[in-house]
């Protein structure tokens, strides 16, 4: 009776180990946390989780199968969620992308996310796309296109859902794209090499004053377009001060012009003005800051044909433009420019 009674016992045991989870185990550890907090969410599901002193993190959730964010404060990143999953993420906010991993039941897809998002950064770069013409531009998009759908097809083992729809959409996105750099292949055309560049007056200087492009006549002027309020221009100083102090003796000037205005701060222009020089404070700023003094319809502004930001031009030491659209400071282009121009 005791051994037909401990026969029991173990089937129960492991009927009840056999029991699908009707929930997500998630769990990981963040180095150099930017929160004390992440969120996973989507359009119909959101939930915040604690992260402790360490980076560590952990907590269930019941979800929806399907594509989540994961958000730890300043950046984000996506995993793929099903009840009965058992998930450790890990991740280095100083290589956010470049370092996401996940571990466990389930992980793959999530990998395979990372995965994508890594491989589409590197077919889409814009720096090195905007150089194109149009049919080199079309050319490119269409080995691109190639390249996602034997990836896609080659990943037999991922959710279905997943697999579908990103294929269906590789021609949206790269529509998207396609468009965005058009505008550039047409501003270079407007605004080509070796023409003279429209030129600004007397626009406030952080330092107090007014300056003009004339005024920098006889260097290179490296112009940021900025605002207080923009994500990815604010995203670009780190590398925009470490190019200044790298060129600091050179025969280059670092301009940012803030096209912060009423509309952004509230109806207000004071407001704006403060926001601008505290940030600069705030920042510890260099180069010549200046303050557009209409906003985005400053005539600089309008003449550059700018419509969204960050955005950088190069003028040469006699006021004519090397580009219109330069690439941004966090880019290796950048300095590969500088150094064909001996700069």
């Amino acid at each position: 009776m005791q051994k037909l009674l401990l026969l029991t016992a173990a089937i129960a045991i492991i009927a009840c180990k056999q029991e699908p989870k009707d929930y997500v185990a998630l769990s990981g550890k963040i180095i150099d946390k930017n929160s004390d907090s992440v969120v996973v969410r989507s359009r119909t599901f959101s939930k915040t989780i604690k992260v402790n002193d360490d980076g560590t993190f952990s907590d269930t959730l019941k979800v929806e199968t399907g594509v989540y964010n994961f958000y730890d404060g300043k950046e984000s990143t996506n995993l793929f969620l099903k009840n009965g999953f058992d998930i450790t993420v890990t991740l280095d906010t100083k290589e956010f992308d470049e370092s996401v991993k996940y571990s466990g039941t389930g992980a793959e897809h999530s990998n395979f996310l990372a995965e994508n998002n890594l491989m589409q950064e590197e077919l889409l770069d814009l720096d090195a796309l905007g150089r194109l013409d149009m049919a080199e531009l079309e050319s490119k998009f269409g080995k691109i296109k190639t390249e996602l759908t034997e990836f896609y097809n080659a990943n037999k083992d991922i959710d279905t859902s997943i697999i579908n729809s990103l294929s269906k959409n590789i021609d949206p996105m790269l529509n998207y794209y396609k468009g965005y750099l058009a505008e550039s292949i047409a501003l270079k055309t407007e605004l080509p090499k070796g023409a003279p560049s429209p030129t600004f007056e007397a626009y406030e200087n952080y330092n107090g004053g007014t300056t003009s492009l004339s005024d920098l006549k006889g260097k290179y002027v490296y112009i940021d377009v900025w605002a207080t309020w923009c994500g990815p221009c604010k995203a670009e100083i780190p590398s925009l001060k470490a190019l200044e102090k790298q060129y600091h003796d050179k025969n280059i000037q670092f301009v940012s012009l803030s096209i912060d205005d009423d509309r952004s701060h509230g109806g207000s222009w004071d407001k704006a003005r403060e926001d601008w020089k505290a940030m600069i404070a705030d920042k510890e700023l260099s180069g010549v800051q200046l303050l557009a003094p209409n906003g985005w319809q400053s005539q600089f502004v309008l003449d550059y044909k700018i419509k969204g930001i960050p955005r950088f031009i190069l003028i040469d030491p006699n006021g004519n433009i090397v580009t219109p659209d330069a690439p941004r400071p966090s880019s290796p282009e950048l300095t590969e420019l500088f150094t064909s121009l001996n700069i």
